[in-house]
């Protein structure tokens, strides 16, 4: 039975964050804060690569929560490159975790989010993070905690599997790759669902 999904508005920075917050069956293990594509690049939480890491982390068990980044939906605000979309993450984690009494959480991105969530994991504990076709070329210098699921596309355009290379080797950091995966995971969403309940299971 799909997650019933409720539409809220989260005060932050710059104005309103226009969240989608699912609740799986029974007892949440704990919250999942999902973050979206570029929205320069048309990127919303209504992704399907974001809708396909909310429903698979609802099947584990997991409230998926799932913000529009300030100007993208009814989230207001204008687009700041990652520094105010960061503020947003926090406020967004900060009213999950009071609203669900403070249940562990873990940081999940894709292309631009994870960008984002690498700032945010700076500022804030989480007990996983997973970042998925990771925008590397914003964040060659960041680091990310250990226990950290990277999960690249083998033929991504967006930002080549090379890249990703280069920025894990320094970290000894694993990364899965999922063979003829493009950046959007075309085809192939039923293997990042697959990739992310093993690993969280």
């Amino acid at each position: 039975m799909p997650a019933r999904v409720e539409t809220v508005l989260i005060p932050g920075a710059a104005g309103d964050i226009e969240t989608d917050i699912s609740e799986p069956a029974g007892t949440p293990r704990g919250i999942a804060l999902i973050a979206h594509p570029n929205p320069v690049q048309g990127g919303t939480k209504d992704n399907k690569v974001v809708t396909t890491l909310a429903r698979a982390f609802n099947g584990l068990g997991y409230v998926a929560v799932r913000p529009n980044f300030r100007g993208v939906g009814t989230s207001t605000g204008t687009h700041d490159s990652g520094i105010g979309e960061t503020d947003d993450l926090l406020a967004v984690a900060g009213y999950a975790q009071k609203h669900y009494n403070n249940q562990i959480l873990i940081l999940a991105g894709f292309s631009f989010g994870s960008f984002v969530q690498t700032r945010v994991a700076k500022r804030i504990s989480c007990e996983r993070m997973v970042l998925v076709g990771p925008a590397v070329n914003r964040f060659a210098s960041e680091t990310v905690p250990e226990n950290t699921l990277v999960i690249h596309g083998e033929l991504d355009d967006v930002v080549p599997l090379a890249a990703v290379f280069d920025w894990a080797r320094p970290q000894n950091l694993p990364i899965v790759v999922v063979p003829g995966g493009e950046h959007f995971f075309h085809g192939r969403l039923h293997l990042l669902a697959q990739i992310i309940t093993r690993w969280c299971a």
